[in-house]
């Protein structure tokens, strides 16, 4: 049976992001660092580091910096929380999904609107606050998606925060399969994953999203870069009998999409085009 509960709502609560200290290192931290007091998130991408402070922390950096010299500090910012996701947080539905920070639950069950599945986000320092047409398409695919059928098993590549996974499981998935290269990231869905009460039904794991696509599953979403994209729609074991979400296509990178996906037999229900810019299928995959 699924478990898919809602998440508590709680008062508001003050936000616990406000000034961000970003400190820019090319390197990656490695075993043995000192701790660092204040820390609140470290992004790695390839061979860079961002460390985000709550408080100035030029102290600490030198003191990592000295311990571990193969790191070399680029530069270093201060901005608002809001300034870093691009816009201030607020709850806001789609369909019936009703996303809301934990510091907003109470505005947010207040709201009137046809919304009845309440998602807790918690973006901390990942990118994507849910606001992203990408997003809203599809938190809107996966309605269509449970309207032809009900997946039992998602696999989410590139989970990011975590909530294309959530809004599945808040469906009636009863597993769900969240991935994420992005280590931040990862730790980020797992936080949101608790928030909404789901470690029963959703798992977030590191991983490369290339390596699981062959995991038994009767839905994928990919809202991910093309370079990846493009790479797993051919895998065999996504091209056998699947039902897909596929987002986060540019026009002339979702026109590769189409065009390989109808060549592999695939049935595409529907396209969003938001704007003409952002694309988002909703399918299935030929059963071989």
């Amino acid at each position: 049976m699924s478990d898919a509960r809602a998440p508590r709502v709680k008062p508001d609560v003050r936000c616990p992001y406000e000034d961000l200290f970003i400190y820019y290192l090319q390197g990656r931290v490695g075993p043995g660092a000192p701790a660092l007091e204040g820390l609140i998130g470290n992004w790695e991408e390839e061979e860079t580091t961002f460390l985000f402070f709550s408080a100035p922390a030029g102290e600490q950096v030198q003191r990592l910096l000295a311990a571990q010299p193969h790191l070399r500090l680029v530069d270093h910012y201060e901005m608002r929380y809001d300034q870093w996701q691009g816009d201030s947080l607020e709850p806001f539905a789609v369909g019936r999904f009703r996303i809301s920070p934990p510091w907003k639950q109470a505005s947010a069950a207040a709201a009137n609107g046809s919304a009845d599945l309440d998602l807790v986000l918690d973006p901390g320092l990942v990118f994507g606050t849910g606001t992203h047409p990408t997003t809203h398409d599809c938190l809107a695919a996966l309605e269509t998606a449970w309207d032809r059928r009900t997946p039992r098993n998602v696999l989410d590549l590139g989970t990011g925060t975590g909530l294309l996974a959530i809004a599945a499981a808040r469906l009636g998935a009863h597993r769900v399969l969240a991935l994420d290269l992005n280590l931040l990231a990862v730790h980020t869905a797992a936080r949101n994953i608790a928030l909404n009460r789901l470690e029963r039904q959703v798992l977030a794991v590191q991983a490369r999203a290339e390596d699981f696509i062959h995991v038994p599953a009767d839905l994928v979403i990919a809202n991910i870069h093309f370079d990846v994209m493009r790479h797993l729609i051919e895998a065999p074991a996504f091209l056998a009998g699947r039902d897909f979400i596929l987002s986060g296509l540019l026009r002339s990178e979702a026109r590769h999409v189409e065009t390989r996906l109808l060549q592999a037999g695939a049935r595409i229900h529907r396209i969003w085009a938001h704007e003409g810019t952002w694309y988002t299928f909703c399918g299935r995959t030929a059963v071989n």
